[in-house]
């Protein structure tokens, strides 16, 4: 790869292993190689400009849960070494909360949950990322509900004046990268089933997916079949039925020894008009960051993986009905 240390054989050989040689060999300090010094960092709680502050985060998530595991389970990337490339890194993080930190104080439970994390990268460094945890998997693992996690979250942060805003396409900061994936056909064939779901077409779940497919939901949630994805997908828009569904990046990936993949980043802008996954509608102004992967296979999609952290949006709602 032109630009990129010759230890590592491709792309996604070098996502994985930066991750694991910054996270499990303690390796830091390397992030002052791997990271532009002006990084812009996106999640849907805040957007960070800097490696200063992604060190800073490294080392505070570290000390909270010093056990942490980052097992990469896919790299659906786009782009090349000269022009630069976008990896959609999904991964499945294990950890011990051994220490006090922003989940509060220790309790030695032991936790699993997914993290998707989009990075732009060129010449062996990353300088644009989106990331999402499963925030409602950990804070239910720790005994919390993640709408009184959020309220304790906002009561700590001094209360809905001093509160730290989440992310919103308004508050973003633009970083180099300005691309929006390929064209391959299974990128353009997901894109088209969630924009049909989106369109309030819910047929398209068992016209499209696979009877068996096992889907892996917010608040690490597992399913089978068609119900589930049913279910997931309802919840979701219903509590949203105005927002504006809007795809942000499409990529499709068909590689040796692996099914047909697809990676999407979306997101819903609107209002919190509606029943649905989160209560009441509260008429709150919302910003859902999503991400998803899929799996194909010869009867249809057969595993999918969405992420959007569910204290972000109980935050919204919060800090509207105050």
């Amino acid at each position: 790869m032109k630009g990129f240390s010759n230890r590592f054989k491709d792309f996604p050989d070098y996502i994985i292993g930066i991750t694991k040689e910054i996270w499990e060999d303690r390796g830091i300090a390397t992030l002052h190689e791997y990271y532009a010094p002006d990084i812009v960092v996106r999640s849907p709680a805040s957007v960070v400009v800097g490696n200063q502050g992604v060190i800073a985060a490294t080392m505070a998530t570290l000390a909270e849960f010093p056990d942490r595991t980052l097992y990469g389970e896919d790299v659906i990337w786009s782009g090349t070494p000269e022009e630069g490339m976008l990896s959609s890194h999904r991964l499945h993080s294990t950890a011990t909360h051994s220490g006090d930190g922003v989940y509060g104080t220790a309790t030695g439970k032991r936790l699993q949950y997914r993290i998707i994390a989009d990075c732009h990268a060129i010449n062996n460094q990353i300088n644009d990322e989106w990331l999402i945890r499963d925030q409602g998997a950990i804070v239910r693992q720790l005994g919390w509900d993640p709408k009184e996690y959020a309220a304790d979250l906002i009561a700590k942060e001094g209360g809905p004046e001093k509160s730290t805003p989440t992310f919103h396409p308004s508050r973003d900061i633009e970083g180099p990268y300005k691309g929006r994936g390929n064209d391959n056909d299974w990128g353009a064939k997901y894109a088209d089933i969630l924009t049909r779901i989106m369109g309030a077409d819910m047929a398209a779940i068992p016209a499209e997916y696979d009877r068996a497919v096992a889907s892996h939901y917010p608040g690490g949630v597992d399913g089978i079949s068609h119900g589930p994805v049913d279910r997931f997908w309802m919840g979701l828009r219903a509590a949203f039925p105005s927002a504006t569904f809007e795809i942000h990046h499409q990529i499709g990936r068909y590689d040796p020894m692996m099914p047909p993949r697809a990676a999407l980043r979306w997101s819903l802008t609107g209002k919190h008009d509606g029943w649905g996954a989160f209560g009441t509608p509260t008429g709150a102004e919302v910003h859902v960051m999503g991400a998803s992967h899929a799996e194909f296979g010869p009867w249809g999609l057969r595993r999918e993986f969405t992420l959007f952290d569910e204290t972000a949006l109980w935050k919204q709602i919060l800090l509207h009905t105050g």
